[in-house]
């Protein structure tokens, strides 16, 4: 589980396009070194590490993810937003992040507003029907409120320190980002056949 309160900003280094998609990554060492098999958010996506040193790793990526995600379109020299996992007992600082993103959407418009932006991304039907106002949302890993709705986009605000500690400030219209919406609003809007939440529901998020 992840906050979306984006750790680092890495750089990729390098994508092989074999058998499967993997991917290096470096970035500034954290203080507690990276160990195989932790999980990282690269871009909102939980990647395993397979391989480490001090300031790279290496993740494979599954077909799935490949789909879902914009990580097929890295290339060298992109840059990516890291966070490692949460462990016990670290504050929970955004919103409760999977790391399962749901789909991509393009930044249709940036609109300045003083000394902010806000960002409209074009988010699909059901990713807009499973969202609300000042609810939250994560793109590209970020955690975000959401600041304007439609039936198939959202938008959200964007204040100085967002824009200069995440890859969100180098974002353009027609970039395509990575969409996971808010497990809470999935539920709500319908996580099982009959729709609303079960005990099961609530069981499997861990709430009992």
């Amino acid at each position: 589980m992840f906050t979306g309160l984006v750790q680092k900003i890495g750089s990729v280094k390098r994508v092989s396009r074999g058998r499967g998609l993997v991917l290096e990554f470096a970035f500034e060492p954290w203080e507690r070194p990276l160990a195989e098999g932790e999980s990282v958010a690269v871009n909102g996506v939980c990647l395993t590490v397979a391989k480490r040193d001090a300031g790279r790793f290496t993740a494979d990526v599954l077909e799935e993810t490949v789909r879902r995600s914009n990580l097929k379109n890295l290339v060298p020299g992109d840059r990516v937003n890291l966070e490692r996992a949460v462990l016990a007992g670290d504050p929970l600082g955004g919103h409760i992040v999977q790391g399962h993103v749901d789909c991509t959407g393009a930044v249709r418009e940036i609109r300045l507003k003083g000394r902010d932006r806000q960002m409209i991304v074009g988010c699909g039907r059901v990713v807009a029907a499973q969202s609300v106002l000042k609810g939250s949302v994560a793109l590209d890993g970020v955690s975000l409120t959401i600041s304007a709705l439609g039936e198939d986009f959202l938008g959200v605000d964007l204040i100085p320190s967002t824009l200069a500690g995440t890859t969100l400030g180098f974002r353009r219209t027609g970039d395509e980002l990575n969409i996971e919406s808010d497990v809470f609003g999935k539920y709500a809007a319908g996580g099982n056949a009959k729709g609303g939440l079960s005990e099961a529901d609530l069981l499997a998020a861990g709430f009992i």
